[in-house]
């Protein structure tokens, strides 16, 4: 199966425009449309292909404008993400298992590695969504990345303290995302290799009971066979 060499994409999105008017004689309409400016060119190659990671990490984007997460989906996507889409917090944590202390959820069928989230949404905040995974003992684990227009330093501090992985500013570029995998990718990396280092410890501990029990080099006395001195007599 053929896949372009290249695409080009704007690793920047302008402020969004999405009101388009036409009209005629008879009626107008208003359609929404994504405008993106594009600032760079950049090379996708195959990504899917070329990336020398084999699973696809999956993030869970959060945001109440439709314009918003479509703009972070496509570029999760471009990125080589699987991406899960929902509107507000409570569906963020339906999806998770967290909405009424409901564990049975998609969350245990399909990991999530990282969960993006805006700030600012009625309901309930990203901020609060932030507190109530990082509150949760099965899913404290999990990155989250807060989203938000308003650079506040407050705020940022706030979301940093309360155990966010980052704070992006919106408009979100493709260079936050990649740099955002990458980091991903090094902790997972992290963690297995002291997992790993974890089980080679515990077999290592193991081992000197183990040996002593298959030590061959004194075996014990066979009882059927008789000691040098019933031998004499």
């Amino acid at each position: 199966r053929c896949c372009p060499l290249s695409l080009s994409f704007s690793s920047y999105i302008s402020s969004t425009q999405f009101i388009h008017s036409s009209s005629s004689s008879s009626s107008s309409s208003t359609t929404p449309f994504i405008s993106i400016t594009p600032m760079e060119t950049i090379n996708l190659c195959c990504d899917h292909i070329t990336s020398p990671i084999s699973k696809e990490l999956h993030v869970l984007a959060v945001d109440d404008s439709n314009i918003d997460r479509k703009v972070i989906e496509r570029l999760l996507k471009v990125s080589s993400f699987k991406v899960t889409v929902v509107d507000s917090g409570s569906r963020a944590l339906q999806y998770l298992g967290l909405e009424e202390d409901n564990n049975s959820s998609q969350f245990d069928d399909l990991k999530v590695n990282l969960i993006m989230t805006d700030y600012s949404m009625p309901g309930m905040t990203g901020f609060e969504l932030l507190k109530k995974i990082k509150n949760s003992s099965t899913l404290k684990e999990i990155p989250v990345v807060i989203m938000s227009s308003e650079n506040i330093l407050t705020r940022i501090d706030s979301c940093l303290e309360e155990g966010a992985e980052d704070y992006l500013l919106k408009p979100v570029k493709l260079s936050d995302v990649r740099r955002l995998k990458d980091s991903i990718l090094k902790s997972e990396g992290a963690e297995i290799r002291r997992i790993q280092s974890h089980k080679r410890k515990r077999n290592n501990d193991r081992l000197p009971s183990s040996v002593a029990c298959h030590d061959l080099s004194v075996p014990p006395p066979s009882p059927q066979q008789p000691t040098p001195k019933l031998a004499r007599l």
